[in-house]
């Protein structure tokens, strides 16, 4: 421990006594439950315990590699996360650019607050909003539909190819405001005499956009980026999970559903196995953040680390 650090603990100890509680939280919460990930290499046995338990290596891994649903389960949470990353990480970077161009204060800040509401909105109550908004006979889609055709509008949550799109545009009314709070706020800080400067040279509003606002996010919206990859395969399970249904389950049926039908749903309760898909899909999440950050240093020099 350097003299340096020493000096610099004595002297403000009162901020380090405030990091204890975190610090605490962390450990409990996060560290300590990673013992638990032994049980992906174990044949689990109540009365053994975990660490009792026998041995087995990678067998789990195994199974879940050579079951017929690996392929699928594997697609559905890829190809969910590649379109939800694309349309939420692109989207509110134009929302923020758009707002910060419009000139009238007053509508603007009306637009930035009716754009945060959603966000405050519960995921049970926006998959319950979607279920009647487009139910076929009640629903307002299905109202409007029979009302101009005359025919009943097909079921869209028993179609599994109309699956990611509900999900990722619902997700995308629900957290389009909230998520470009970051960018509005580092469009902000931008200095204003290099718009008048602009202005002078004859740029266009669209230019100044372009050159000026959009270079300004570009290291708050690396960061963002390399984080939101680092969790591309964590799909939402509780959205998910209640969207899903018989009929729409063979795109539906992701990741982080699978495990928890097969380690925790009565019948199954394989901890094990279910313990080795969880690390599977941390681990393939621990290399993206890795090559990502790695990337954005090579190529801007903006990274995490």
């Amino acid at each position: 421990m350097s003299e340096k650090f020493i000096k610099n603990y004595l002297s403000n100890w009162q901020l380090y006594v405030f990091l204890i509680p975190a610090l605490v939280y962390i450990v409990i919460f996060a560290y300590v439950p990673m013992a638990g990930v032994q049980l992906a290499f174990k044949d689990w046995d109540f009365r053994a315990g975990i660490w009792g338990s026998e041995w087995i290596g990678f067998e789990n891994f195994e199974r879940f590699f050579d079951s017929y649903q690996f392929g699928s389960i594997l697609w559905n949470t890829i190809s969910l996360s590649l379109y939800s990353l694309v349309i939420s990480f692109t989207l509110p970077i134009i929302f923020a650019l758009l707002l910060n161009a419009f000139i009238g204060t007053r509508y603007r800040k009306l637009i930035q607050t009716v754009s945060y509401m959603p966000h405050f909105i519960s995921t049970v109550v926006i998959v319950g909003m979607l279920l009647q908004i487009f139910n076929p006979r009640t629903g307002a889609i299905g109202n409007l539909f029979l009302a101009l055709t005359d025919k009943v509008i097909p079921d869209v949550f028993a179609n599994p190819d109309a699956f990611q799109h509900l999900y990722v545009w619902s997700g995308i009314w629900q957290s389009l405001g909230w998520s470009s709070i970051i960018y509005i706020a580092a469009l902000a800080g931008v200095d204003q005499e290099l718009h008048e400067a602009a202005q002078i040279d004859g740029a266009t509003r669209f230019k100044r956009v372009l050159h000026i606002d959009f270079p300004s996010l570009l290291p708050t919206a690396t960061i963002l980026l390399i984080l939101a990859v680092g969790n591309v395969m964590d799909i939402g399970f509780e959205k998910t999970y209640l969207m899903q249904n018989n009929l729409n389950i063979s795109q539906s049926e992701v990741i982080s559903t699978y495990v928890y039908k097969v380690g925790l749903t009565i019948g199954a309760g394989d901890f094990p196995f279910a313990t080795a898909i969880g690390l599977f899909n941390s681990i393939i999440n621990f290399i993206l953040l890795i090559l990502v950050n790695y990337s954005a240093k090579k190529i801007n020099n903006n990274s995490l680390w």
